[in-house]
């Protein structure tokens, strides 16, 4: 399974250890199996320094994900962008 992305924070906690948070995107192509085409897979792991969980995606349930990604972090910058011009006035 190919790693088509990775996210990593690093962060310190209270007694000022490291730690590691990761959000992985892995991909599996799509397949024949017994003569029928089956789709590709997506598998979003997120990964801490004591544990690993994963859900693997369609490749419908990847793209209703991704279009309410888009959707919300285009939301979240214009509301920015608002607070800055309100501050520069």
């Amino acid at each position: 399974m190919p790693i088509e992305e990775e996210i990593v924070h690093w962060w310190k906690d209270g007694k000022g250890e490291n730690h590691r948070n990761a959000l992985r995107l892995e991909s599996e192509v799509p397949q024949l199996v017994n003569g029928f085409p089956r789709d590709g897979i997506i598998t979003v792991r997120i990964i801490n320094s004591a544990s690993a969980q994963a859900i693997k995606l369609s490749p419908d349930e990847a793209l209703r994900i991704s279009t309410q990604l888009l959707t919300v972090a285009k939301e979240l910058l214009n509301d920015k962008r608002a607070l800055w011009q309100r501050f520069e006035e």
